[in-house]
């Protein structure tokens, strides 16, 4: 029979566990520090609402369809769906949008090692505003390969590389430098 302190012990190490997976899932790194996860930084997953529209979405976040009227190429779609974190940006297959706190301006401060932990968001044509998206927060900046990465409120918008649609994983987390936070429909970050 295992004894109360035992177990106890034992949930202790499993907690721990739990947490260094949570802390290592959000691709921390440069700058010396380390990913370490705000209080509200916990896995869930949300039903981000989608349409018909944005299925030529493809995983780097540009429209893999031309529009045959004009023959330039769609945006990607931004949308807001709720999260446990209030009503936030995802792209059209629902993956959840952050930005980074160490950006004040629109120019883009993530390359290397950062860009392959947080992807930017990326786009081939104007970005596109679905449901409760702003449009008039909606717009570009050039990356330095010279690829349009979209901006929200100013703000250079990223996905997280290890999650799913749906997911949100990395809220209120630290690494490369700044803290990593998901996206308002008003174009801030969501309370930490």
């Amino acid at each position: 029979m295992t004894s109360p302190g035992r177990l106890r012990r034992l949930s202790g190490t499993a907690m721990a566990t739990a947490v260094a997976v949570l802390v290592s899932a959000c691709g921390g790194g440069g700058s010396g520090s380390d990913p370490t996860p705000g209080a509200a930084a916990t896995a869930t997953t949300t039903s981000p609402t989608t349409s018909a529209a944005t299925s030529g979405t493809t995983a780097t976040g540009t429209a893999a369809t031309e529009s045959g009227a004009t023959g330039t190429m769609t945006g990607v779609v931004i949308t807001v769906s709720d999260s446990e974190f209030g009503p936030m940006l995802f792209d059209g297959r629902g993956q959840a949008i952050y930005l980074f706190d160490e950006e004040t301006t629109a120019q883009p401060a993530c390359y290397g090692d950062c860009a392959a932990a947080w992807p930017p968001v990326l786009t081939e044509g104007s970005p596109q505003a679905m449901g409760n998206t702003r449009g008039d927060l909606l717009g570009t900046t050039v990356r330095d390969d010279g690829s349009l990465q979209v901006t929200y409120g100013g703000h250079p918008l990223y996905f997280y590389a290890d999650e799913d649609p749906g997911q949100v994983l990395c809220h209120d987390v630290e690494g490369f430098g700044g803290t990593w936070l998901v996206v308002t429909p008003e174009g801030e970050a969501a309370p930490a």
